[in-house]
């Protein structure tokens, strides 16, 4: 079982970090292990929505659906593997701070499967390492924006 949290400050109002982050379309920009995203149900994003993605992660090709459990525009999505090799849920929040910054987390939790045993204790410190690269990737690309 992997729990990973991470956060950053985006010197952004909360409406444009949640709005980009939101977007799958947007997906392969900031996260570094994500190739591709492809609609498999009619946009806009809504609860029930799914999205196929092609990530790489630990040398492995990846193939997996996420369907929108969860979605309050501009404050909490939430999406979890619908087809893939292992059950993951993955959680956006975004919340106003001082002055125009938006805190932003990123949560993934889940039992990865298919991966060596050996990789396990591993998993944590990959995936934190690999979230914080992204977050850090979305709020240069956001704040360059401005």
């Amino acid at each position: 079982m992997v729990d990973v949290l991470t956060e950053i400050t985006i010197k952004c109002p909360r409406e444009t970090v949640a709005t980009y982050a939101a977007n799958p379309d947007n997906a392969p920009e900031w996260y570094e292990n994500i190739e591709s995203a492809e609609w498999l149900t009619p946009k806009p994003l809504a609860v029930g929505s799914e999205i196929a993605f092609k990530a790489r992660f630990l040398g492995k090709q990846l193939s997996y659906v996420y369907r929108i459990e969860e979605y309050v525009p501009g404050k909490l999505l939430v999406m979890s593997t619908a087809h893939g090799p292992f059950p993951m849920e993955t959680t956006y929040t975004w919340q106003s701070v001082s002055g125009d910054s938006t805190r932003m987390t990123l949560r993934n939790c889940g039992t990865p499967a298919g991966f060596s045993i050996i990789f396990k204790p591993l998993m944590s410190f990959m995936m934190k390492k690999a979230n914080n690269k992204d977050l850090h990737k979305i709020k240069q690309i956001l704040e360059r924006r401005k």
